[in-house]
């Protein structure tokens, strides 16, 4: 009988940055978006290392080596009167998928909502990521059917900016 994998979740530290940089590559690359993802060391230091952390991260392990992270930041519902945390990116290397892995950083990022009385945990998936959905699904989490998300980048973020600038 095979002994289960060790699986371990930690918060990513500064030295993570590289290891970090890698995961975001790799999950771009399995979500069709690799042009996509210019975040560099420097720039991921800073902002989830620096003076005002943007976000944080969580080291998923198994068996001591490094299978996956999980980004999140928090929001604010102002039905609730609440923050809220909101899972940017989770992603497990494709070796390490079944091992459990995804459940326990899901769960660890359940237990810091609740420690944070946080009103909400939400994240978006990719409409044809039915892996991803299927898990989610069974841990209890609904679609969101009638909310689609909108985004505003590049361009059209600096003309928005620009608009009646005072």
């Amino acid at each position: 009988m095979a002994a289960r994998p060790l699986l371990s979740i930690r918060p990513a530290t500064a030295d993570d940055v590289p290891l970090i940089r890698q995961l975001i590559a790799e999950l771009a690359e399995y979500e069709r978006l690799a042009d996509a993802a210019v975040a560099t060391d420097d720039g991921l230091r800073a902002q989830l290392f620096g003076a005002q952390p943007a976000a944080e991260v969580l080291i998923g392990e198994v068996d001591g080596e490094a299978a996956g992270f999980a980004l999140f930041f928090h929001n604010f519902s102002t039905f609730l009167g609440k923050r809220g945390l909101y899972l940017e990116d989770l992603f497990v290397r494709p070796a390490f998928r079944g091992s459990g892995l995804g459940r326990h950083l899901m769960a660890s990022l359940a237990r810091i909502a609740v420690q944070r009385d946080c009103g909400r945990f939400e994240w978006s998936v990719l409409d044809w990521n039915a892996p991803a959905i299927g898990f989610y699904r069974t841990l209890g989490a609904v679609g969101m059917d009638e909310w689609t998300v909108q985004r505003l980048e590049g361009d059209a973020l600096h003309a928005l900016a620009l608009h009646d600038a005072l």
